[in-house]
């Protein structure tokens, strides 16, 4: 009778596991029935506007130097980088596992990723290549909390990483990653924060935006720290 009972118990514990691992896995793959609408609304969620100087900067005497740059920036959550790869499925017939496959390319980076686009307002219209970025989180106290930008275009061929389809060419594009870890491989983010903030600084001039932490994101950086 004990030796039943125990069965009894093993097959509940059993299926109590296997329905759970099944609905995390329909949980995961729910975007794959998202509509192009819904797709595309996720994703602009994710893409927030600032500005990098004050709004009333003027030039003085330079002219090879903007008054400010309008900011535009699309943190690649997990939604981000599903709603993208699931618009990249209506657009070309992919199947569900070549549509997995695209989210799994753009979330093997051990980092945060993020799309940062910027618009000079009169003046060069150049952007300098010392233009520089960080990501902490909101209202933090102390820099060390900052993740230093990396400038990685070469992750535009990363396509569930595009984070948007129709190119504005008014903006400059810039694919930067933001990695976790510090340069002797120690995690900077020892827990995760409920905002975010972006930092873009430009010459002496600086803007931020910010971005709520998300259940999936939280659960990511989570697992990115555990690793």
């Amino acid at each position: 009778m004990k030796v039943f009972l125990v069965s009894i118990n093993t097959l509940v514990v059993a299926f109590l596991l296997s329905t759970c691992i099944l609905a995390q896995n329909n949980s995961k793959e729910a975007y794959l029935s998202w509509s192009a609408q819904q797709a595309t609304k996720i994703r602009e969620s994710w893409r927030v506007k600032g500005r990098v100087g004050g709004f009333f900067d003027t030039r003085i005497i330079s002219t090879d130097k903007s008054f400010n740059y309008k900011l535009r920036a699309t943190l690649m959550s997990p939604e981000a980088i599903r709603a993208t790869a699931r618009i990249e499925q209506i657009n070309n017939g992919l199947s569900d596992k070549e549509t997995n496959a695209l989210v799994a390319a753009a979330e093997k980076f051990n980092s945060l990723i993020v799309i940062v686009e910027i618009d000079p307002r009169e003046g060069s219209g150049v952007i300098p290549n010392s233009w520089r970025s960080s990501l902490k989180p909101k209202d933090a106290e102390n820099s060390n909390s900052a993740l230093r930008g990396i400038n990685r275009n070469d992750l535009r061929e990363v396509v569930a990483l595009k984070g948007f389809v129709n190119r504005d060419y008014d903006y400059d594009i810039f694919t930067v990653e933001f990695p976790l870890k510090d340069e002797d491989g120690n995690f900077i983010w020892k827990t995760v924060p409920t905002e975010i903030e972006l930092t873009v600084g430009i010459y002496s001039k600086e803007g931020s935006v910010n971005w709520k932490v998300s259940e999936e994101l939280k659960t990511r950086i989570e697992n990115l720290i555990k690793k």
